[in-house]
């Protein structure tokens, strides 16, 4: 089987699959255009986000048996249509799960203990211990939107503390010993704490919006290491002001795009962006939550091993 690799990845990857008796084929510059010229040569392509993968580029795909995605989610692939031709889809949230994890709780304590405005004072010779007096995570509950691997992993490192779990999910009978699965309504009445653990699609787009953070009982903490798009950013600063939302750490950004960068010219930034890298009640990190030297090489590892299990 000939396999075509669209993104970089770790290098073990490549070698278990040659290993295994793959032709593998490397091309990582040329245009989605010219790739869709050559794919009907190859029974499978692994990618991460070079590009969408949507149904022209399927129809041109004619001998494909499987594409692997090297991330947790499938979001940039037209899932129905290709599933509808027999494709495999494989993903990996395995493989970045802990790290996602990691990232939320760090997020989470960075928050409560300030220690990003606390950070940048100390720096400037100031030394404002009662302004950066912070917040204990014991006593709090913290609720999950999306039960999952990610969801799952977060709740394990809260383990750790004594605080409530509780998860809220459209699939039944997800929770276990970490969290206590609950109702929408209910997780709005307890939470102190609202971690999104969500994929990419119609029922999330814009899911964080006004009508649903005003449906909390209490003033909470945002944390977004899932997508970008599941908030509303306008509705976010709204909350922010109003003290509705007390600080939030978002990994992802509704705004996140190749050309990001261009937001920094010159009357191009959204107005309610400019509130967030100003504001000091809330911590951003570009997309990085499952980015670690370990989840690289776990990534790599969990495609092998499927690819393994479902071709050799």
């Amino acid at each position: 089987m000939k396999i075509l690799h669209l993104d970089t990845n770790h290098p073990l990857l490549i070698n278990q699959l040659k290993i295994l008796g793959f032709d593998n084929h490397e091309n990582y510059s040329d245009s989605k255009a010219e790739i869709q010229n050559i794919i009907h040569q190859y029974d499978g392509f692994i990618i991460r986000s070079r590009f969408k993968i949507d149904s022209t580029f399927l129809d041109a795909a004619t001998n494909l048996k499987f594409i692997g995605r090297v991330g947790a989610g499938l979001e940039n692939i037209n899932c129905d249509y290709a599933e509808s031709k027999g494709i495999t889809l494989i993903a990996a949230p395995e493989g970045n799960r802990n790290a996602v994890g990691e990232h939320s709780l760090a997020m989470l304590l960075s928050l409560f203990n300030k220690l990003n405005k606390a950070d940048a004072e100390v720096r400037q010779g100031k030394w404002l211990r009662e302004d950066n007096r912070g917040l204990e995570l014991d006593g709090k509950t913290v609720g999950l939107i999306g039960y999952g691997n990610m969801g799952k992993a977060f709740a394990k490192k809260l383990r750790g503390f004594d605080v409530d779990v509780l998860c809220y999910d459209i699939k039944l009978n997800v929770d276990d010993k970490n969290a206590t699965q609950v109702s929408l309504a209910t997780l709005q009445e307890k939470a102190d704490v609202l971690s999104l653990h969500i994929p990419e699609t119609t029922s999330t787009l814009n899911m964080v919006n006004s009508s649903l953070i005003n449906g909390f009982k209490k003033a909470f903490w945002l944390i977004n290491t899932a997508r970008g798009k599941s908030v509303v950013t306008s509705d976010l600063v709204d909350a922010l002001k109003s003290g509705k939302i007390l600080g939030a750490g978002l990994d992802v950004l509704e705004y996140e795009k190749a050309s990001f960068e261009d937001l920094f010219t010159d009357n191009k930034m959204p107005e309610a962006f400019k509130y967030l890298i100003n504001s000091e009640h809330v911590l951003l990190s570009p997309h990085v939550a499952g980015w670690t030297i370990e989840s690289k090489e776990k990534l790599a590892q969990t495609i092998v091993d499927k690819i393994k299990a479902k071709f050799c």
